[in-house]
């Protein structure tokens, strides 16, 4: 009689001897690592007698399901995205799943042995989540369980990504100062050090653009995303341009340094230079004098969309490979 319960990539790795990483090499046909033909074929034909199957198959099976799904992430101890965790906990709770976290760091050095954690647990899927957009390289175990991406992105692999539309952010602050009639305006731009910068640019350039101000006209400076930055490049763009009636920053870190900019040189927040960030972060937007007006990014929706998209590969349905999360402005007191 035929075993019922599933066969696994680390049973057929007991059975060849080898390491799961090897197997998992192997039987997800990746042919940028040398693996000898003689082994290749080795962990193939124990695969086959053993019937293992990947998981887009039998793993949609409600009877092998445990009802736990994974999440490996640097947010638990990082700064940003407590709201990503929210909106993944709310969404797997109302499905009936218990979620199982797993932390990690940014560097991603510790992401192989967090997804082994979460396979030996038997999670029926995992979740990939960051706290800023970056891309990311995802290990071989990622493609052994259903896995979605949340605010990041890997170009090397074909896993579904929840991300934020970094363009909508950034032409969202910019209709948001367009509105207040302000024609001066002065860009502090996060690095280009990850995914963000780019379309949060092309968002504001082309809004401006559209409304007669060309992107030659607008003073633009970059901060690398903290307050100290935002300070620096807040004072280089007011020391060059004494008549910015308003600064549109790359996210709210550095916002709160603008507002130390120009508190120094006597200007008053909104009634001298309106200021508007992007990221609605809750430490800082709602606890700076006066209240910083920012563009919201869609944290607790990525994080309630993955676990829909996962719940949907576990059930063996088609997801978007792309989704894209507009966000949101909130009016507050300093635009």
């Amino acid at each position: 009689m035929k075993n019922s319960r599933k066969t696994t990539m680390e049973d057929v790795a007991r059975a060849v001897g080898l390491s799961r990483t090897t197997v998992s090499f192997v039987l997800n046909d990746r042919p940028d690592v040398r693996i000898p033909a003689s082994t290749r074929e080795r962990v193939k034909r124990a695969a086959r007698e053993l019937g293992y199957r990947p998981h887009s198959g039998s793993r949609a099976l409600s009877s092998q399901r445990t009802g736990q799904l994974g999440l490996v992430s640097e947010i638990v101890t990082g700064p940003l995205g407590s709201a990503t965790i929210r909106g993944i906990q709310e969404a797997a709770r109302q499905a009936g799943y218990s979620l199982f976290i797993v932390p990690t760091s940014a560097s991603g050095q510790e992401d192989p042995e967090a997804f082994e954690t979460l396979l030996k647990a038997g999670v029926d899927g995992i979740l990939y989540a960051t706290g800023r957009h970056c891309r990311v390289a995802m290990p071989p175990q990622a493609q052994e369980v259903p896995t979605v991406l949340v605010h990041c992105t890997d170009t090397s692999s074909d896993l579904p990504e929840v991300r934020p539309d970094e363009y909508s952010l950034g032409r969202l602050s910019a209709e948001a100062l367009l509105e207040g009639h302000h024609r001066d305006i002065g860009v502090i731009e996060l690095p280009d050090d990850g995914e963000a910068a780019p379309g949060r640019r092309a968002g504001c350039q082309d809004c401006l653009a559209r409304a007669g101000i060309p992107g030659e006209t607008v003073r633009s400076a970059v901060g690398d995303g903290t307050t100290r930055g935002g300070y620096a490049a807040a004072s280089a763009l007011m020391d060059a341009a004494p008549r910015l009636t308003a600064l549109l920053c790359g996210n709210d870190r550095m916002a709160m340094g603008a507002y130390d900019a120009l508190l120094e040189r006597g200007l008053r927040v909104r009634d001298d230079v309106a200021v508007i960030g992007i990221d609605d972060q809750e430490l800082i937007a709602d606890q700076l004098h006066p209240a910083l007006t920012t563009v919201a990014l869609p944290f607790e929706d990525m994080g309630r969309v993955g676990v829909a998209h996962l719940l949907a590969l576990i059930a063996g349905e088609e997801v978007p490979a792309r989704t894209l999360l507009p966000g949101r402005l909130v009016r507050r007191h300093s635009a």
